[in-house]
């Protein structure tokens, strides 16, 4: 059982928060008491005092209640303390952060969002590592590209997005995630990638349908697009200026 020992009143409440959304049975003591018999881990704040030598403690940021209860979770589910990331590139890439065989977060948002979440998820991490699927090659690379002082794996994401049933729509992306953190793959710094025919003619469409006036930039803006270098609103307004 996970028990918060504070009387830090900031720390407290965001604590209890968070172990309340993800459904974590714990009880609360103060600093001075007790703990309780089936105590395995003990949240404190970094002014408490150590309450007991023969339990795990996390000392826990009132600006980060999160992070504490990850490390909290992960410790009371023996997870060997190894931070893994598992990103499922896309548009919007599914991102899956696990502790040993324990998710302790995951995240959808845009592929230009991804690194930088990234980041702040392996901030404080010991040991961390990146697995992201081969698919979806070029918002693959350039996820792979922002990524800073973290080692890479590129994994085969074949059969890793599963099967959903009803109620599951849109958890497709973060499942395959979860499935690709758990796979091993091969260490890369980077990915070369050369788009391919029908990946230039998909960002052609793309700006044709963002334009205002039905237009559609050339295969070279295209392929700078492809490359990072410009957005399809950048692309678009240079092939105007002609």
């Amino acid at each position: 059982m996970i028990v918060v020992a504070t009387d830090d009143f900031e720390l407290y409440h965001g604590v209890v928060a968070e172990l309340r959304a993800r459904d974590v049975r714990f009880t609360t003591v103060r600093p001075d008491d007790e703990l309780p018999e089936r105590t395995r881990v003990v949240i404190v704040g970094s002014e408490d005092e150590h309450p007991e030598e023969d339990v795990q403690t996390v000392r826990a940021d009132p600006a980060d209640p999160r992070r504490a209860v990850d490390e909290a979770v992960a410790l009371l589910r023996g997870a060997d303390g190894r931070t893994v990331v598992g990103i499922d590139p896309g548009d919007r890439p599914g991102i899956a952060v696990l502790v040993g065989e324990t998710v302790v977060a995951a995240f959808q948002v845009p592929a230009e969002d991804a690194a930088s979440v990234v980041a702040r998820e392996l901030a404080d991490a010991a040991d961390p590592l990146v697995r992201i699927g081969d698919g979806a090659r070029l918002q693959g690379a350039k996820i792979v590209e922002a990524l800073e002082d973290v080692p890479v794996e590129l994994v085969d994401e074949t059969g890793t997005t599963p099967y959903l049933g009803t109620g599951a729509r849109g958890a497709g992306d973060v499942l395959a995630a979860v499935n690709i953190a758990r796979l091993e793959g091969e260490r890369i710094e980077r990915r070369e990638v050369e788009p391919t025919a029908g990946e230039i003619q998909l960002i052609k469409d793309r700006s044709r349908r963002q334009s205002d006036d039905d237009r559609t930039i050339d295969e070279e803006l295209a392929r700078r697009v492809a490359a990072g270098e410009l957005t399809v609103e950048e692309a678009l307004e240079r092939h105007r200026d002609g």
